[in-house]
């Protein structure tokens, strides 16, 4: 890649690829059969302090941005983990960027030195059964009891409950029917995972999947749990905006965590073809695979750029949704044709275990769900940006 990146993004990237280089597609094939977190490679990353990128340096992090956490990302799904990306999206994404921008110093002191560490893990709780991608009509709710706030309901596609310290729980102080608007009344809450469910106020159900199994992702149910009100994040009843905050950086995270694993799908690809001889020549040499290899890179090229300028953007404080959604679509697009163009490249041996791309195609395919529905996006798009009537 040519472009010419800022000296602690290249840094970054090439830090982050000299520790994954130790883990091949072997390990990382294993610890999915097995259902196993890669607490190898999460442990070295965390050694090299990999995990507090974007936590300032006060705090025990390195005080980078979004943009040398999105390289990172990339690195590590581009050496063949690409399930890996919820490293980066549950921990440093939904933790250290959250609690960051919006947390109180108490919260700060209290969460950002571990997670720096990589001695605490995250996750969030958004999704609910009856709601999917309309965050509006989310029914969890925390009512007032004396200093405190109880919170009771269900969510649902809730990565990493299993292994997380710390929560970022989205909730309704305000029910959706009473809300004017109708994104008044969100209050995001700071939850000790470990202590609610040893309360037995918390606890999860792991849903069965066809990839990404280093993590569970599960059905989450609040029973009353109870979390003090200085645990809220930002203001309550107005959390609809750190909400926004939270999910633009986890479209970023999610887009360059694409860009690997699409980079990663071609590069196998691309060896494949050069070393597969029939008819006495290289099967690169075909057009009919040569092709559509080329365009995997171009579309991964230009992928990559948005991933990254809506990353800058965030760091500056600027608007990005805009960018986020449209970097969140094409890194979902890209990483989801290189699979299968990986796949048909391969031919008969792609359906075997002996080459990582089976792996590489089931992991691929849910990006075109989450963290937001490729239809969704293009919804956004049409509407806030080419100015069309809405179609919901």
């Amino acid at each position: 890649m040519d472009l010419e990146l800022p000296e602690s993004a290249q840094i970054v990237r090439d830090g982050v690829a000299a520790v994954a280089a130790r883990y091949d597609h072997a390990y990382w094939t294993r610890c999915e059969e097995e259902h196993r977190f890669p607490q190898e490679a999460w442990d070295d990353l965390a050694d090299g302090g990999w995990f507090g990128l974007n936590i300032p340096e006060e705090y025990g992090g390195g005080g980078q941005g979004l943009l040398e956490l999105t390289v990172a990302n990339e690195a590590l799904t581009a050496s063949g983990g690409v399930a890996g990306t919820f490293f980066y999206v549950t921990t440093p994404g939904f933790g250290a960027t959250t609690i960051v921008r919006h947390g109180t110093e108490e919260q700060k002191q209290e969460v950002l030195p571990a997670l720096a560490e990589g001695k605490a893990q995250f996750c969030l709780a958004l999704t609910e059964p009856d709601a999917g991608s309309n965050t509006i009509e989310i029914t969890t709710s925390a009512r007032r009891d004396g200093d405190d706030f109880l919170i009771k309901g269900q969510k649902v596609w809730i990565s990493n409950v299993e292994r997380a310290d710390w929560m970022v729980a989205v909730t309704r102080t305000i029910p959706a029917a009473e809300a004017k608007p109708r994104v008044a009344g969100f209050t995001l809450f700071l939850i000790d995972v470990k202590e609610a469910l040893a309360a037995g106020t918390l606890s999860y159900t792991p849903i069965p999947k066809m990839g990404s199994n280093i993590l569970h992702s599960s059905q989450v149910f609040f029973d009353d749990v109870r979390v003090p009100a200085h645990r809220v994040i930002g203001e309550v009843d107005a959390g609809f905006a750190v909400l926004w905050d939270v999910l633009n950086p986890e479209r970023i995270l999610a887009s360059g965590g694409a860009v690997g694993t699409a980079q990663a799908a071609l590069d196998i690809a691309v060896s494949y073809a050069k070393e597969r001889v029939v008819f006495g020549k290289p099967i690169g040499a075909n057009q009919g695979i040569q092709f559509p290899l080329a365009q995997i890179k171009a579309k991964l090229e230009a992928t990559r750029l948005m991933a990254y300028k809506a990353a800058w953007l965030y760091d500056q404080g600027k608007p990005c949704g805009d960018e986020a959604n449209i970097a969140k679509l094409l890194g979902a697009q890209v990483a989801w044709e290189a699979a299968d163009q990986a796949f048909q490249t391969l031919g008969g041996m792609a359906y075997s275990k002996e080459y990582p791309i089976e792996r590489i195609f089931r992991d691929a395919r849910i990006g075109k769900n989450i963290p937001v529905s490729e239809q969704l996006v293009l919804a956004h798009i049409g509407s806030q940006q080419l100015g069309l009537p809405k179609s919901y």
